[in-house]
């Protein structure tokens, strides 16, 4: 008789075999279950392979089961066409380090946190980063299938979501509430591909909606139903043979950074590095080779000519600061092939997007975010830009005079415009960040902003040197720091120190986007849109133009069979010329100069100081004649000349507004340019930097000054005589000075000091303006609102400012 322990083992190897059996069945039917999906499936082997079943219309991926990275990239290959939305053709969304991970019968698309990260070979302290920072799921996949090798997931529900954000987009511009309708979306087989390195994946995404805003409602025919191209791509993760290259303030590139946790507690926990793509010489120790792969661009088919020889060559003059440092050929720009993807990770693209206004033209790129390297360039040049500039043109020389008509050299403008354009933007997409300083030394980069240089020649303006020709000495200098090859034995840190050397010794100043976007930043130097080292004097100049091309414009302006009311919208360029220069101008106002310095052995630091004091009144003397009549008054023969708009044509944004209806309104446009140039003049942050620089010297202006200026100027330096204009613009300087009163962002003491002018100002109405001729009515309505403002604290006074039409980008 068997012992009941003996029963038990028999009863243990039965089951534990039976299970085993089971076991191998189940690897056998899952096997088969692969085998079953996949079937009658469009299959595209690569990195990841995909099937795609045109009977179901869903898309699977079949992964290995081994963790593997990639790095994930989604972008928006057909956009919505709005410059004001902001979903443009081509628009690349956030690369990033992503894994798939199995957790049962889900499997996980993970994206890895790199900001926070340990580079030590230590297991437990690489773990003890993972366990603090949260990573993100992206995504969960039931298992559809496996083998001893992979898994099969339906990618189809993340395929068909809205990874681009275009929701949150669409109501971050108030143009609807709209949600993905899967009923109306779909995979688009024609553009999923895969290959050894990458994998792409493509969606017909449709948004639907209610409500619709008036940006939507331009460029959509069925405004409630927004259909756009969502693209997925997944990206072998590049080898180890890339070296990241340290950045430096003064370098010329953007910084890539993240944080270490394992470097030593005497270095900087922040590690930044450039970004730029991988390129290295055949022959290192050769003065000139060929590089091992030359950087591509592959330019848009579409674009038509002449545009497309100008982009051409305004790409390919990156190649001469390659050829500086010994590159022979290292950039090259070809056309895209016919059957190529530009949004395939394979090629750097420069595409020409079109929107219904014109708009930004900007360079992306997918960056691989642990390295820092450039892996695909993206360019997205706005068509329309090329057609403003040749506006400008147009209204500078107002060359129709009689047919037949000769505007070549006004084309050439434009074309040269932006072969600029093009050199630009693809110097974003080689890692080089803005340098509005560059203009101040010549034209030493195409990473500045540059506006057309005008010429004024025997009573003519001239266009002939409108824009350079050709890469800048700057990104030359940056060039070379980002992308010399300093070979195997070669002493990288000793070469990145010659380099910064020769960027500081070429005497070019630098600056970017942080200290010189706004007209409000307290850099002296660094402007988008001007010329030359002289901000005042380049005003000056501006000024002579603008009044030049001013008294000129009228008939001519305009050719045979255009509508004369066009007049008001090539008006509008010409009539703002200085618009640029008042932000110049004001820089200088509590401005100080500075630069990116470091600490350097045996080498005195400079910090800052401030912008000369009679600079700084020049500055301020400019910004507010900038706002009087004299300037901003348009001649009478141009305004009798402007009739409404002809039937057909319709009004746009880049037209001036009007408070007068359908015609044309040249008091408002004065308004809305002086209320620009005095707003500037009473900015917080400005008003803040001219108090605290007293302590430096006693003559630099006021904010008590600033505001004095503004009033006395058109109120009290002249006698008093009827005129539409000049009533409206001292209207303007009293709620510039009384918005300035109410910002909250104004220190109290500078608060105090324009209390302190307004109560002088009430002091001189009361004793003094009836002397120069001010009507006793407009005194006594004046007087009873100061009476108001003294009591509740508000200037009864309120209307909405005008906005000037859009600017930038030119």
């Amino acid at each position: 008789m068997q012992t009941k322990q003996a029963l038990v083992s028999q009863w243990f190897l039965l089951v534990m075999g039976f299970t085993a059996y089971c076991l191998s069945f189940t690897l056998l039917a899952d096997e088969d279950s692969v085998s079953m999906y996949i079937q009658d499936t469009e299959v595209h082997k690569g990195l990841i392979n995909t099937y795609y079943s045109e009977q179901t219309g869903n898309i699977m991926l079949r992964i290995p089961k081994t963790s593997a990275d990639y790095l994930f990239q989604t972008s928006l290959p057909r956009g919505v066409g709005s410059n004001d939305i902001g979903l443009d053709r081509g628009q690349l969304g956030e690369t990033r380090l992503v894994t798939f991970k199995r957790l049962g019968n889900k499997v996980l698309l993970t994206q890895k946190n790199t900001l926070y990260r340990a580079s030590a070979n230590n297991r437990a302290e690489k773990q003890s980063i993972d366990e603090a920072f949260a990573d993100s799921v992206l995504a969960g996949f039931e298992l559809l299938a496996e083998d001893e090798q992979s898994l099969l997931i339906d990618y189809t529900p993340y395929l068909l979501s809205d990874v681009h954000g275009v929701q949150g987009r669409l109501q971050q511009t108030q143009q609807g509430s709209f949600s993905v309708d899967t009923s109306r979306s779909a995979v688009f087989a024609e553009r999923t591909k895969s290959f050894p390195l990458n994998t792409e994946l493509e969606a017909v995404i449709t948004f639907t909606g209610s409500s619709p805003g008036q940006y939507v409602r331009q460029v959509v025919p069925d405004p409630n139903s927004i259909t756009v191209h969502l693209h997925h791509s997944f990206i072998a993760l590049p080898d180890n043979n890339y070296t990241p290259r340290a950045f430096h303030p003064m370098s010329g590139f953007w910084e890539h950074s993240f944080y270490d946790y394992s470097v030593p507690i005497t270095d900087n926990i922040e590690q930044q590095l450039i970004v730029r793509h991988r390129l290295n010489k055949k022959d290192p120790k050769a003065a000139i080779s060929e590089a091992v792969e030359p950087i591509i661009y592959y330019l848009d088919p579409g674009i038509p000519e002449p545009v497309f020889s100008a982009l051409k060559e305004g790409a390919l003059w990156w190649d001469q600061a390659f050829q500086a440092i010994g590159y022979n050929n290292a950039f090259q720009v070809k056309v895209l092939p016919e059957d190529a993807d530009p949004m395939d990770v394979r090629y750097n693209v420069i595409q020409w997007v079109h929107r219904a206004t014109r708009g930004w033209s900007y360079g992306t790129s997918v960056v691989d975010p642990r390295t820092g390297e450039l892996i695909k360039g993206h360019v997205t040049l706005g068509s329309l830009r090329v057609r403003q500039d040749y506006l400008i043109a147009l209204g500078l020389t107002s060359p129709f005079k009689k047919p037949p008509y000769d505007t070549s050299k006004q084309s050439q403008m434009a074309l040269d415009r932006i072969k600029q354009l093009s050199a630009h933007e693809v110097g974003h997409t080689l890692g080089l960040a803005h340098n509005f300083a560059a203009s101040e030394s010549g034209r030493a980069s195409v990473m500045d902003y540059p506006h057309p240089k005008i010429s004024i020649k025997k009573g003519k303006i001239v266009l002939d040197d409108a824009y350079d020709k050709g890469i800048g000495a700057w990104d030359k200098l940056t060039i070379a720091y980002g992308y010399q090859d300093f070979g195997p034995n070669g002493n990288e840190a000793l070469g990145l120190a010659k380099s910064i050397n020769a960027i500081l010794g070429s005497g070019i100043g630098y600056k970017s986007d942080p200290d010189s976007r706004q007209g409000r930043h307290a850099s002296a130097d660094g402007h988008l849109w001007d010329n030359g080292a002289d901000p005042i004097k380049e005003f000056d100049h501006l000024s002579d133009v603008r009044q030049l091309a001013l008294s000129n414009m009228g008939e001519d302006t305009i050719a045979v069979a255009e509508n004369l009311s066009s007049l008001s919208h090539k008006l509008v360029p010409i009539y703002l010329l200085h618009r640029y220069q008042i932000n110049a101008l004001a820089k200088q106002l509590g401005g100080i100069h500075y630069t990116y310095e470091q600490k350097r052995v045996d080498e005195k630091l400079i910090g800052t100081r401030i912008v000369e004091p009679d600079r700084q009144a020049q500055a301020l003397d400019r910004l507010v004649m900038a706002s009087t009549p004299e300037f901003l008054r348009l001649p009478s023969k141009l305004t009798q000349l402007i009739p409404p708009l002809a039937y057909g044509d319709q009004p746009s944004r880049e037209d001036f507004p009007s408070r007068m209806g359908r015609v044309f309104d040249p008091i408002s446009a004065a308004e809305a340019a002086a209320y620009t140039s005095l707003s500037a003049a009473l900015h917080p942050e400005r008003l803040a930097r001219l108090n605290a620089q007293q302590a430096i010297s006693s003559k630099v202006p006021k904010p008590y000054d600033v505001v004095k200026s503004i009033l006395f100027t058109h109120w009290q330096a002249a006698n008093y005589s009827f005129d539409p204009l000049a009533e409206r613009l001292r209207q303007v300087a009293l709620q510039v000075v009384f918005k300035a009163v109410d910002s909250e962002n104004m220190a109290p003491e500078i608060t105090q000091q324009i209390l302190s002018v307004l109560s002088e100002f009430e002091l001189w109405l009361s004793e003094s303006a009836s002397n120069q001729g001010y009507p006793e009515h407009e005194t006594k309505v004046l007087l009873h609102h100061f009476n108001t403002f003294w009591k509740q604290g508000t200037w009864p006074i309120k209307y909405q400012q005008p906005a000037m039409p859009p600017g930038s980008p030119i």
